[in-house]
């Protein structure tokens, strides 16, 4: 067939399709196949000729495809191109190959009808390998932040983010650098856990571990390896030291050790409400209740949660309007010149072991800590705030053989 004709029928298909006229993209089809089959027929096949045609799937077969891919399949009139290689007087393979809105298919069978198969196959495969695979990096740097940024960003919360990657860039980066994934092995992630442990970092190697799992499981998900290095390894989890509780006469030398400075009414807000330490700076009185961001929220939303001011806080609060924390080392600092052994972190853990005490109903006690309830609950529960007052009104206790601590002096503080 001349190239005039070839484009003449090719035009009339692509019209046809655009126009969605059924009838004359039939027709046009069938013309064009009867001319390539004349073609054919009067070429002898040699052992490399190549035959190629125009293969329309029909409405059934289009609906086994995904819808993304479908409705831009039907604009272009449900046509692909095939070739047929001969090779041999045994050897014969259809391939189908579709190259167009952002798409790169190709396929092979010994028939067409399995050719459409797998044609299908490809659209409908997770992560569009087939398809769109070419904008995925492959080097190991490159694929992280990739992973970072399209995936890991979306499920954790800000400050999480910024620890992790920032573990990244310390322990991995420099370790692997822009070798390509494909060609890191499980000696070398057991060679690099090993040397972070051996230094005495425990839990950072279990942290470093957690990140290179996520980034070979996406990894897998997109086709780039075939298994995980680290199934094979062999780590030991660092055994973590949980945080200490204050006990009630702790609590009392703390505040008394900063009464009469502002570090008195900071360490009382926290050990009163179990906030996070990244949460101090969020804090602001509002009526009866302390409200401030929840930080374990992920996926961007900006949630607050609400403690009330308890029995216990109530006497620090007096003629406050406002909450001003130093930020986070400076606190940290301060409770080391009273406790070498207590975090920050324990004044949260303190608040949830006095919840449980002093009768705290749970569902109300998770509230406070900014817990999740469960998905059923979150979604059909809705704690009032008389039930919450109610219940951090249960947070009253004495310290044994201690004064009544008195409220911080506002004139000492300034």
């Amino acid at each position: 067939m001349d190239k005039k004709k070839l484009l003449e029928l090719a035009s009339k298909i692509l019209f046809a399709g655009a126009t969605q006229d059924e009838g004359a993209l039939d027709s046009a089809a069938e013309e064009l196949a009867a001319a390539l089959r004349q073609t054919t027929a009067a070429t002898p096949a040699e052992e490399d000729e190549k035959t190629a045609g125009f293969l329309k799937f029909t409405l059934q077969e289009i609906s086994k495809m995904n819808k993304s891919f479908s409705k831009t399949f039907i604009q272009n009139g449900r046509i692909v191109h095939y070739r047929l290689r001969i090779r041999g007087k045994h050897s014969r393979s259809y391939e189908i190959r579709y190259r167009r809105d952002g798409y790169n298919i190709s396929v092979s069978a010994p028939d067409l009808a399995t050719a459409k198969l797998r044609f299908i196959e490809a659209v409908n495969r997770p992560v569009g390998v087939s398809c769109a695979l070419s904008n995925v990096p492959t080097t190991f740097t490159d694929f992280a932040e990739y992973y970072f940024e399209k995936f890991y960003k979306r499920r954790v919360c800000t400050k999480t983010f910024q620890n992790e990657t920032g573990r990244y860039k310390k322990h991995i980066k420099p370790y692997f650098g822009s070798i390509q994934i494909k060609r890191i092995t499980p000696e070398a992630c057991q060679n690099l856990l090993d040397s972070i442990s051996e230094r005495g970092l425990g839990k950072t190697a279990d942290e470093v571990k957690c990140i290179l799992n996520g980034i070979f499981t996406c990894a897998i998900k997109h086709q780039i390896i075939k298994f995980n290095p680290l199934d094979v390894i062999v780590h030991i989890q660092h055994e973590r030291v949980t945080g200490l509780v204050f006990s009630k006469s702790e609590e009392y030398q703390l505040l008394q050790a900063t009464a009469g400075t502002p570090y008195q009414l900071m360490f009382a807000v926290a050990l009163y409400t179990g906030l996070r330490p990244n949460e101090y700076a969020t804090a602001r009185i509002d009526g009866q209740f302390i409200v401030a961001v929840n930080s374990k929220q992920k996926n961007g939303k900006k949630v607050y949660k609400k403690i009330p001011i308890t029995p216990m806080l109530r006497p620090f609060l007096v003629d406050v309007d406002e909450l001003h924390f130093y930020v986070r080392d400076t606190l940290s600092e301060k409770l080391h010149t009273v406790f070498k052994n207590h975090t920050l972190k324990d004044l949260r853990k303190t608040f949830n072991t006095r919840c449980q005490e002093c009768g705290v109903a749970d569902v109300a006690r998770k509230l406070f800590m900014g817990h999740s309830l469960g998905t059923l609950n979150n979604t059909y529960t809705g704690i009032s705030d008389e039930f919450l007052l109610q219940e951090g009104e249960k947070l009253n206790y004495t310290y044994d053989n201690a004064p009544k601590l008195p409220p911080n002096d506002k004139k000492d503080s300034e």
